[in-house]
Parts: C-alpha cells; sequence; structure tokens
C-alpha cells in the first residue's frame, strides 16, 4: 500500500514539473516583412523578386510561374504567440503578374516598373 501511494505520488510530481520544461521556438520558411513586400511592383523580374524576398520555399513543379513563400513560427512556451503567413507571386514571361496572401500589397504595386 505504502509502494503504491509513493509511486503515485512521485508521477503526481513528474506531471507538475513539466511546465518547467524548456521547449524551444521552431521559426521555419521564408521570413517576411512589409516592408519588403511593399517593394514590389507588377513587372518585376523574378531575379528581382528574389533579391529582396529571396528565395521561395515552393516552385510548383507544373507550374514554375508561381512562387510560394510560407512562414511559420511556432512558440515552445506560449501558442498564442504562433504565427503562420503565406504569399503567393505569379509570373508571366518572367515578369510578376499578381500578388496575394497575408499582406497588403502596396499602392505602388500595380504602377509597371518600366515607369
Amino acid at each position: 500500500m505504502l509502494y503504491r501511494v509513493l509511486l503515485i505520488t512521485f508521477a503526481l510530481s513528474l506531471s507538475a514539473c513539466s511546465s518547467w520544461v524548456y521547449r524551444i521556438d521552431i521559426p521555419q520558411g521564408n521570413y517576411l516583412d512589409q516592408k519588403n513586400i511593399d517593394k514590389l511592383q507588377i513587372g518585376m523580374t523574378k531575379e528581382q523578386v528574389k533579391f529582396i524576398l529571396g528565395t521561395p520555399v515552393l516552385k510548383d513543379s507544373f507550374d514554375h510561374n508561381t512562387w510560394h513563400y510560407f512562414y511559420s513560427f511556432i512558440s515552445g512556451r506560449n501558442k498564442k504567440f504562433n504565427i503562420r503567413k503565406n504569399f503567393t507571386i505569379n509570373f508571366k514571361d518572367n515578369k510578376i503578374i499578381s500578388a496575394n496572401g497575408d499582406f497588403k500589397l502596396s499602392k505602388n504595386f500595380n504602377t509597371p516598373i518600366e515607369n
């Protein structure tokens, strides 16, 4: 009987300590911020986009004109800080024709880069 009480006490004490365990933050993908998205404009080449945003996480195997940028941050301590963002850019003839996702496009986005 004493053995069972000690075993239960030990098990409960271990579960109470689990909140003290260090959990790491896990960032994955391309970290994008609004100031870089604001630099994008219709007509930019793939190389110009790569210079501004970096290499995309995913290039569609069947459609080389669509680039996907994903970012996720999983907090090890608090789930309310978890972040998931995505941004997709479409190209035609090696130039941006559209973009959409979790970021707001700038007012200048629809102004062609040639101007």
